[in-house]
């Protein structure tokens, strides 16, 4: 898969995704960040959502925007999932350490 047609991939996965930037405006939604598409997406998606966008964009590439996280003031992903995803990343991603 090339990186445009990821990045069709991951428009759509938004387009179809709303709900979870409902706060963000019209003709924004597809310049959001990847750390806020990341943090939506474990925070608010269902299980069949978050498979299809580490599908998308790699659960490596996924690995590392939420390592990026860590550290930072502010993050908005729940303790609860930040733990959960921290433990998946360690089992999965071959390097990744907290």
């Amino acid at each position: 898969m090339s990186k445009s047609d990821k990045n069709i991939k991951l428009i759509e996965f938004i387009d179809r995704n709303r709900r979870l930037f409902w706060y963000i405006p019209d003709d924004a939604m597809h310049d959001i960040s990847d750390e806020l598409i990341l943090e939506n997406t474990l925070n608010y998606a269902g299980l069949d959502s978050i498979v299809e966008y580490f599908n998308i964009i790699g659960l490596s590439r996924a690995a590392g925007i939420f390592k990026s996280l860590h550290g930072r003031k502010k993050h908005n992903i729940s303790p609860e999932i930040y733990n959960f995803f921290s433990l998946v990343f360690k089992r999965y991603v071959p390097g990744y350490s907290k």
